[in-house]
């Protein structure tokens, strides 16, 4: 696992943000191309040390500032400048040109679909137990040491379960070992693909590539763009920023960076979560367990939504029609700043998605992620230890705040049942990572969770494990629970209820 690491990958992705971002803070359409031009030189410079040649490196990273622009990756079979469709990105509103998820490929080593390889640590033992459990007859000894003939070998495994010395190695593509829902397919060079109709944009196999080749688009350009222009924009963080920009990095230094870097307000998540919990809570008690519906399944992670739409679309009506955190923040946001546009600030990727769809469009402007906004401090010069605002902010609870975490969904919605609707049982089910989840909603088809309040992640530990965060997973799963136990208020007040963002 890379996940955590401060890589050479990492590091190139910040600086085409940091670099993107500062274009928009500039915002001058005179010098524009030009700008973009420069960014390969100014990030690649003249020595070979991100790739065996300069001049892929810069392609690679020409590549990457496009999508960091909103833009679509250009064909490999005609001439496309590095510019062109610069003018529609060049705007201070959402701007997004589908699909999210891209393999660059240019970046893109052609790994291995998979297959099994014996190493050099094969000692030719006298047992073979490899030749014995292979059910095709496919490893043989030559010159005194196993061999796979991989036109038989049907890679199931069993000679690797079975070696002494662990010589027999597994390969993978790690973006495809990482995809849950096997999106991840070949193009006629042996390159990497996504499949769109498969992709749920989780994100998983952009951060699990060792070699930089899939990246998603990005608003960063455009929200700069606005701030500059001084325009009311209203943030609204997820709730697993929680350690993300530092560990000494309170929500009162978030807050008062927000506002230099030119935001007029900042709202957590955490609140459109606890009015979420009440209103799943509410739902399950009416609809599960009166019998009217045989399970429920919870809808805040975009990707197990789309999971469970494109791939058990018979379950739809069991998909919580309640509004996401995210939607229900931002509508209260809008209630009370009917003018401001707001920004989603959060971990996800798949977020992206969510803020387009023709029902959520008008809620959400734009939508970063945590590493989006740190690029977009550090093109300003922010030190966010230099800012502290005057008061923090105290309008979610713990339960809200907790969502940020596996299994921090189903846990807030069971504590506001059993609160709230004493006497009634609560059968939680949770999964996390998208194979995990696509078994989970198989079982539920089969009718092996009827009863049950279902809790999905796309990502393996949750929220805080999201392609957009900056932290390995386990130290912010310790912040959650940190900001979470610090929280003045614990559950959120059954009157949230009723009240109507619909």
């Amino acid at each position: 696992m890379i996940r955590g690491l401060d890589t050479t990958v990492k590091r190139i992705r910040r600086r085409v943000f940091e670099e993107v971002a500062r274009l928009g803070f500039k915002a001058d359409a005179s010098t524009l191309n030009d700008d973009v031009e420069a960014i390969p030189y100014a990030i690649v410079g003249d020595e070979t040390k991100y790739r065996e040649s300069i001049y892929r490196a810069r392609a690679i990273v020409s590549e990457r500032v496009r999508l960091a622009m909103g833009l679509s990756l250009r064909p490999e079979d005609k001439p496309v400048h590095l510019t062109a469709g610069m003018e529609a990105s060049n705007i201070s509103d959402k701007y997004y040109e589908p699909p999210l998820m891209q393999v660059i490929p240019s970046a893109c080593a052609a790994c291995q679909e998979k297959g099994y390889e014996v190493s050099n640590m094969c000692k030719g033992c006298l047992a073979h137990p490899c030749m014995e459990v292979c059910p095709k007859g496919a490893i043989s000894m030559v010159d005194g040491k196993s061999y796979i003939d991989q036109d038989k070998c049907i890679k199931c495994g069993k000679c690797k379960s079975v070696c002494p010395y662990d010589a027999i190695a597994k390969k993978e593509r790690p973006c495809a070992q990482a995809c849950g829902v096997n999106a991840i397919e070949s193009d006629s060079h042996g390159r990497a693909k996504i499949n769109i109709d498969k992709c749920v944009s989780c994100g998983m196999c952009m951060v699990n590539c060792p070699f930089g080749a899939i990246s998603d688009k990005s608003q960063i350009f455009q929200l700069a763009r606005a701030l500059s222009e001084g325009d009311e924009i209203i943030a609204e963080i997820a709730p697993a920023f929680a350690g993300q920009f530092g560990d000494n990095i309170t929500p009162r230094n978030l807050k008062a960076a927000m506002h230099e870097l030119g935001f007029s307000e900042f709202y957590e998540v955490a609140l459109g979560a606890d009015i979420g919990a009440i209103a799943e809570a509410h739902h399950y008690v009416n609809k599960v367990t009166s019998g009217e519906l045989p399970f429920l399944l919870t809808s805040c992670c975009p990707s197990w939504a789309m999971l469970a739409k494109k791939y058990f679309p018979d379950l739809i009506d069991q998909v919580s029609q309640e509004l996401t955190p995210m939607v229900a923040t931002a509508r209260t946001i809008k209630k009370e700043h009917p003018n401001a546009r707001v920004v989603f600030v959060g971990p996800c990727a798949a977020k992206k998605l969510e803020a387009m769809r023709r029902t959520v469009r008008s809620d959400v402007d734009f939508v970063i992620t945590f590493e989006e906004l740190k690029a977009m401090f550090d093109a300003k010069d922010i030190d966010l230890t230099k800012y502290e605002a005057e008061s923090s902010f105290h309008n979610a609870t713990g339960a809200g705040r907790g969502y940020a975490v596996a299994g921090g969904v189903a846990e807030a919605i069971e504590k506001c049942v059993m609160e709230y609707y004493p006497g009634v049982d609560v059968h939680i089910e949770h999964a996390e990572g998208l194979a995990e989840c696509k078994k989970t909603l198989a079982l539920a088809k089969a009718g092996k969770m009827n009863g049950c309040l279902i809790d999905g992640m796309g990502c393996p530990g949750g929220c805080v494990a999201g392609a957009g965060t900056i932290i390995p997973v386990a130290k912010a799963q310790k912040k959650i629970k940190e900001f979470v136990n610090a929280s003045s208020k614990k559950l959120p007040p059954k009157e949230l209820e009723e009240i109507e963002l619909k």
